[in-house]
């Protein structure tokens, strides 16, 4: 089990990446805008860097659901390898059985 802290952090993150999506957006399209004048796009990055860093989504990292481990993270599941292996072992994953030879 992940330390609770390192949880609620990324829970923090995620709720920042959503309220400061849209205006993230909007000024990245001007700083990128090479038909809009030079002073405009540098007052945009100037915002933009104004910006709380934590509402960046590349600062967002996948973790379990269940037990918050960073590391060995299915996407597709929004697991880890650990307790993909528990919930299989238990039956409670539809398809998976659990292998033996």
């Amino acid at each position: 089990m992940a330390k609770k802290s390192m949880v609620e952090r990324e829970k923090k993150r995620q709720r920042l990446v959503a309220k400061y999506a849209e205006k993230r957006a909007a000024l990245k399209e001007i700083a990128n805008d090479e038909a809009k004048p030079m002073e405009e796009r540098f007052k945009a990055r100037l915002k933009l860097a104004e910006l709380p860093r934590n509402s960046s989504p590349t600062r967002l990292h996948n973790r379990c659901q269940l037990t918050g481990r960073p590391h060995a993270y299915y996407r597709k599941l929004k697991i880890s390898r650990i307790m993909l292996r528990n919930l299989g072992s238990q039956g409670l994953l539809p398809g998976m059985v659990k292998s033996s030879w």
